[in-house]
């Protein structure tokens, strides 16, 4: 498996997505370089779970609803939110930018 291109697919269905990848400003104060590390950890979590969860079925039903893929990924979208920080690529983000800026 390729990873160089696998990343760079993950960024193009990004950006045409219209999502914008966070710029981490490495001179931020403590509170907001962890907000954007975060921030940045979400979008990881969120690509892990798309990708885990693509070829998931429905299982109370065998009928598409028109609304079901959007729901899902924004239903993805607010869990990879409420758990970022809590993977371990935040804080490793952080611990090398905060060593860098110092």
């Amino acid at each position: 498996m390729d990873y160089g291109l696998s990343a760079l697919g993950a960024q193009t269905e990004l950006v045409s997505q219209n999502r914008d990848i966070p710029k981490i400003d490495t001179k931020a104060d403590d509170k907001a370089l962890r907000e954007q590390t975060d921030a940045f950890e979400s979008i990881i979590v969120k690509m892990l779970l798309d990708n885990a969860m693509k070829d998931e079925k429905n299982l109370f039903s065998d009928q598409n609803d028109p609304g079901d893929k959007i729901y899902k990924s924004m239903y993805r979208e607010e869990l990879a939110k409420a758990s970022a920080g809590s993977f371990g690529f935040s804080q490793m983000l952080y611990d090398y930018l905060s060593q860098k800026s110092s």
